[in-house]
């Protein structure tokens, strides 16, 4: 991704986004979807934007392996196109945040590694919209062990936390501290990036509040998961920094009791903006459908941060939210169709707004 020296121009590039978002999926294509098998979804995919990817890759693939390779490649060529359409600041600031799915790349071959999965089945949910080229990201794939990884991320933003996480991977034998150490990372490179802000007024004001928010519900999944999953590892120890509703303490003793949790959120800067989505997480009967609730908020936080700046990057990070929905609302139907879960059970794999 080069840079481009010429000046900023988010005008165009939201108006370009704005026409992307009004072709998403609504909540009467999901319908359709959760009534159809794998087969009938892949034809209904042929006849839509998916088109030409269902066609590029239909003589390789079938089936649910089909409609992952082609949401993927979708969800690449989209993000490639954004970045295609923007220069000067905009585009710095899209290409520092599309480096998630670096984040998101290395945590998955980490996963694949880590539960011996085989290598098509991880190369099926790379998305290829970051920074890392197709032929490091085949490196990676190839790598026979989560130690080889690490050591070939060396000299990338990933590198340094890393090789600090190895040492309590090894004495504890779990993925958390090497995927939190990639996350922060990410989120630390991102915050650098946009610097200190002093007009409170501004497009990058905007752009770091909601990076803090994404930061803020990033830490309250985290330490939701670590308190639910029986292990003696400490939540502060994974704290991200840099959001502004918690400290680690605070999100520590919160996570035990949700009812709590969710108050705290209530009454904090989001509270307003974000009242149906958080009867969704009071209402929320498991861990699974608080998380879904978490998203629909902060994809509802988005959208309303979009509309007071309509030139900041807002309404970009928006439609990837949205697009990101879009991919994973589908990928749930395909393979709990696959899995031969009931309609029931796969809608409320949903998230939607």
């Amino acid at each position: 991704m080069s840079q481009s020296e010429s000046g900023s121009n988010p005008e165009y590039v939201n108006a370009r986004v704005r026409a992307r978002r009004a072709k998403l999926f609504d909540d009467e294509d999901y319908r359709k979807l959760v009534r159809m098998g794998p087969g009938e979804i892949a034809r209904y995919m042929e006849e839509t934007e998916y088109e030409d990817e269902m066609n590029a890759l239909g003589s390789r693939f079938s089936g649910v392996d089909l409609i992952e390779y082609a949401l993927n490649r979708n969800l690449a060529k989209h993000f490639e196109d954004i970045l295609g359409w923007a220069t000067g600041h905009i585009y710095e600031q899209i290409a520092v945040y599309l480096r998630k799915f670096d984040a998101w790349n290395v945590k998955t071959i980490l996963r694949g590694l880590y539960a011996d999965s085989p290598t098509e089945e991880v190369e099926a949910d790379l998305i290829r919209a970051g920074e890392f080229d197709d032929r490091f990201l085949q490196r990676l794939l190839e790598a026979q062990s989560i130690e080889d990884v690490v050591e070939q991320l060396q000299g990338t933003l990933f590198g340094p936390g890393l090789t600090d996480a190895m040492e309590q991977y090894e004495a504890e034998n779990v993925l958390v501290p090497l995927e939190n150490a990639v996350d922060r990372a990410f989120y630390d490179h991102l915050l650098e990036a946009v610097g200190t802000v002093e007009d409170t007024d501004s497009p990058a004001a905007l752009y770091l509040e909601y990076l803090q928010a994404e930061i803020d519900f990033r830490n309250v999944r985290n330490a939701l998961r670590l308190a639910r999953s029986g292990s003696d590892l400490d939540p502060s120890e994974y704290f991200i920094e840099g959001g502004r509703l918690f400290d680690a303490d605070e999100l520590t003793q919160l996570v035990s009791n949700t009812d709590e949790l969710v108050a705290r959120i209530r009454d904090s800067p989001y509270g307003d903006k974000l009242s149906g989505a958080l009867n969704e997480l009071e209402e929320a009967e498991s861990l699974i459908g608080f998380e879904r609730a978490l998203d629909a908020a902060l994809q509802e936080y988005a959208d309303h941060l979009s509309h007071v700046f309509p030139l900041s990057i807002c309404p970009v990070l928006a439609y990837l939210i949205a697009k990101e929905r879009e991919i994973d609302n589908i990928r749930a139907i395909a393979r709990g169709k696959e899995a031969g879960l009931d309609e029931e059970a796969i809608e409320a794999e949903l998230v939607t707004i």
